[in-house]
């Protein structure tokens, strides 16, 4: 049978100290460093979304400037062909070989960019990577 004595008291003591020794030595530095991953996880996020968001500014931008491209040809093919057909081929000759030039140096600046993202992230990701594991680890690696 169970006595109420003093002893049950002291167990009681006991258990809520212990729960209080770890929540301050276990439970809160471990909550705040899954917080502070969760948090560095998030901004990571978010800085891909920002660099995805400006190539998709750039890529719109480099088709507005495409279709306009493309407009202004069609209108001075128009005021070309009042001049005289041979004159007009020549122009559009010229545009239709301007046009691939300038896509292949938008590519190329949009691969270079693409690249130099995927750098930086892979960097940012290392040193994430290796401040965690130093954290959990509690040493410098």
């Amino acid at each position: 049978m169970i006595s109420l004595n003093y002893s049950l008291g002291i167990q009681i003591i006991n258990f809520l100290l212990l729960i209080f020794i770890l929540n301050l030595l276990l439970y809160k530095p471990l909550l705040n460093m899954l917080d502070m991953r969760k948090k560095q996880k998030e901004a990571s996020e978010n800085e891909v979304y920002e660099l995805q968001k400006a190539i998709d500014q750039k890529m719109s931008s480099y088709e507005d400037k495409l279709r306009l491209a493309k407009s202004e040809a069609v209108e001075l093919k128009k005021d070309i062909m009042k001049q005289g057909e041979e004159e007009a081929r020549t122009i559009i000759q010229a545009a239709r070989t301007e046009i691939p030039g300038m896509q292949e140096a938008f590519r190329s600046k949009v691969n270079g960019e693409i690249a130099a993202a995927k750098h930086l992230l892979t960097e940012k990701s290392r040193k994430l990577s290796i401040e965690i594991a130093q954290k959990i680890i509690g040493r410098e690696l």
